[in-house]
């Protein structure tokens, strides 16, 4: 038995799954996070790359979604005294809006929204005959109107239509758009009385017990044959409902009944209501997952869909369905999977955002919204897709469990994503075992400067790497002293240097990192050249990992787990979170600028996990580089403008000795440097381990130190003793009775 039977209560079918992964101990970020969201919590997590934050919050998700398949399997009711959307008169769960929130009672009512109005109508109407009355008080700050609609009234627009009356905080009652002055204004801790006249064909309403005069006349057409309902619309708002269960804090005298007393024959259930069996229902929904977790990048969506996959593996009854989403698989296999059942579904938010503006992937029944590598979705302007898909989801499942949203990152100390989760959660719980960017201890992390003017190994015909083409097109020659000409000379040596990292170190598994795709598909084709071509046996096996190569990536990364290939080229699409079991290597061929410092982090945390040592190896150039920096319609293709993009071109100049600096300030540390030979110096990690292997064949000197330090530490037990006599000595001087009973 694990720790995560012990100290979570997991299951045993993910307790089996766990130990198939090794994972009998929970690691710190996960000990400190499965529990808050084993709880019910929002959670906002931060702690290093490999530390664990996926398992963090898979195992909780999992786990609960299991637990919740079972209760739908044996028929558990929601632990409610009052069913909202059931017999007893409440707010309706099926017809509200997106971020209208509703406790399980049906009688609490929320919207965080602050700036769209979201309403509901209750589960019960009445038509043509009677009075009635119903209470609604304000529990907390913000802009709300209560009153009566039809079926047929927008949810959000109280009052802005022909079938809604409403009367607001701001002491304005409202119909068909018009807001005219009535009774007063009111707010926390209010009680608004709203009383509907079906005989005399009128509304009003009273505050805290005093009645104001009628608000509204019914229109004929109204009236008759249609069903009104008790409605509201909050704007960042709480009130609470009163339909008669309880005493009224003010009752409306004998001539009006509340809701809940009514006699049933003449309350009329909302069709938004479900009127069809539970198994008739659960096909209608089945493209509506429990747990939607979005991920920045393809590679790792697939690979949180993994780990979830190994998590459910032993889940059978009922099993977990999981469908990863992502750009380049087919479309229609994930709407048909979407369509036969999901319980979670993992993807990157274009492919997400597609199914859910189309409708073919229902998010009315999340209870887990989840942002891995939060930063990185911001970075790439996701933010608004975020919140829109957000406020789709209801703050309070059919089954009236609350949305958990979990944000998560190796980097998350940053403004825009605090930002985001103050909209989008509730008093969430900081995980923070990171604190400050730093290198793990598991990462020997070195520096290469790479100067062309002392190393004339560029020089060689036969090592010509292809470049990116700007000085070509320039018809500038690499060796020349203009700073093109050295720019030119720093493309070359940098392929050199990587041949000479990976022929010192005997790299057989290796990440490369270059800044754009162009460049990677020049540093594949560069190390193909040094083993001879393209055959099995080559040295120097590679394959990229970016943009372009879409239909590729899964292959190529596929390939590269499993050892077909030597390394994988990849631009900074595989910096967050692609994970390989014991990667021992690291080459970053070109530093990321200075508002991309966290991404260098990211590249570092490829390496060094589980336990594992890495070496991560930066080539940092002495001289500025000039490269494209494409802003162009065609995104680079064919273009030859090489001008600087101050003056409306696509190029500009890469200064990475600066980066450099900044990197090392953000990491509060200054990154040793190598020569160009990649010869490592020894220091704590060499000769005691291998790069890519767990920490076992490193020998403890425990013993060796207790040896050395035991006389100090006698002469430190001895110095102790002779103190506190003296001190005793001192203390009881001239006191013989007392100093004779003490020694």
């Amino acid at each position: 038995m694990s720790a995560f039977s012990t100290e979570f209560g997991v299951c045993d079918e993910v307790e089996k799954a766990l130990q198939t992964l090794e994972w009998m101990l929970p690691t710190d970020v996960q000990s400190e996070a499965c529990p808050l969201i084993l709880g019910g919590g929002d959670v906002l997590m931060a702690a290093e790359t490999g530390s664990g934050k996926t398992g963090a919050f898979c195992i909780p998700v999992v786990q609960i979604v299991l637990e919740t398949l079972r209760e739908k399997r044996d028929g558990v009711k929601p632990s409610t005294s009052k069913p909202a959307g059931g017999t007893k008169m409440a707010m309706n769960i099926w017809d509200r809006s997106p971020q209208f929130a509703i406790s399980p009672d049906g009688l609490l009512c929320q919207s965080r929204e602050q700036k769209v109005w979201q309403g509901s109508r209750a589960t019960y109407g009445v038509a043509n005959q009677g009075k009635w009355y119903y209470e609604a008080t304000i529990t907390d700050e913000g802009l709300c109107r209560v009153g009566f609609s039809t079926s047929k009234a927008a949810l959000g627009d109280l009052g802005c239509d022909n079938q809604g009356f409403g009367f607001g905080g701001t002491g304005k009652k409202s119909f068909c758009r018009q807001f005219d002055d009535y009774g007063e204004p009111f707010g926390l801790s209010d009680t608004i009385g709203c009383y509907l006249d079906l005989d005399s064909a009128s509304i009003k309403y009273s505050k805290n017990g005093k009645v104001f005069s009628k608000a509204f006349g019914i229109p004929p057409d109204m009236l008759h044959n249609t069903t009104i309902f008790p409605a509201c619309t909050l704007k960042n708002a709480e009130l609470k409902f009163n339909f008669g269960d309880e005493p009224f804090k003010y009752p409306p005298g004998n001539s009006f009944s509340g809701f809940a007393g009514a006699d049933p024959k003449y309350l009329i259930k909302s069709l938004a209501a479900p009127e069809k069996s539970a198994s008739s229902q659960s096909r209608k929904r089945q493209n509506c997952p429990q747990a939607l977790i979005l991920e920045p990048s393809k590679e790792l969506a697939e690979q949180t869909h993994n780990c979830i996959n190994t998590l459910k593996q032993y889940c059978k009854d009922p099993a977990i369905r999981a469908l990863c989403c992502v750009g380049g698989a087919n479309i229609r296999d994930q709407i048909e999977a979407l369509e036969s059942g999901i319980d979670i579904v993992t993807g990157t938010p274009g492919r997400l955002g597609d199914l859910i503006s189309n409708e073919k992937l229902d998010v009315r029944d999340v209870r887990f919204f989840i942002l891995d590598e939060a930063d990185g979705l911001l970075q790439q302007q996701h933010g608004d897709l975020i919140q829109t898909i957000w406020k789709k989801i209801p703050q309070v499942t059919a089954d009236n469990k609350r949305l958990q949203v979990v944000v998560c990152s190796a980097t998350l100390h940053s403004r825009e994503v605090k930002q985001l989760a103050d909209k989008i959660m509730h008093f969430p719980v900081w995980v923070d075992l990171k604190g400050q960017d730093s290198v793990p201890d598991t990462v020997h992390n070195v520096v290469c400067m790479v100067d062309p003017t002392k190393d004339l190994s560029w020089q060689s015909s036969s090592a010509m790497i292809t470049t990116d083409g700007v000085h070509r097109v320039e018809g500038v020659r690499a060796g020349t002293h203009s700073p093109e000409g050295l720019s030119e000379a720093v493309k070359i040596l940098k392929g050199i240097y990587v041949v000479n990292a990976i022929k010192k170190h005997q790299m057989d598994q290796a990440i490369i990192f270059c800044r754009t795709r162009l460049d990677c598909d020049n540093m594949e084709r560069f190390l193909w050249s040094q083993g001879g071509g393209r055959n099995r046996n080559n040295a120097f096996a590679c394959a990229c990992l970016h943009g372009d190569k879409r239909n590729d990536r899964a292959i190529n990364l596929e390939k590269f787990k499993k050892k077909e290939i030597k390394f994988l080229i990849c631009t900074d699409v595989a910096a967050r979170g692609l994970d390989v079991s014991g990667m021992p290597f690291m080459i970053s061929v070109t530093m990321p600028p200075s508002e991309e410092k966290q991404t260098y982090v990211h590249r570092i945390g490829r390496v060094g996990r589980a336990e594992r040592m890495g070496l991560a190896i930066a080539l940092v150039s002495r001289f500025k580089e000039k490269v494209w920096y494409h802003q162009c319609p065609s995104r680079g293709k064919n273009c030859s403008n090489i001008n600087l993009t101050d003056h409306g071109g696509c190029c500009k100049w890469y200064d990475e000795t600066t980066y450099l600096g900044e990197i090392e300030e953000h990491l509060g540390t200054t990154i040793p440097q190598i020569n160009p030979d990649m010869h490592v110096a020894a220091d704590e990690f060499a000769g005691k381990v291998t790069y890519g292997q767990k920490i076992t064949n490193m020998k403890s000197n425990y013993n060796n130190h207790v040896s050395q330090l035991a006389p100090a530490v006698r002469e430190l037990a001895d110095m102790e003793t002779m103190a506190q006599r003296s001190f005793l000595s001192l203390l009881y001087q001239g006191k013989s009775g007392l100093k004779s009973d003490i020694f």
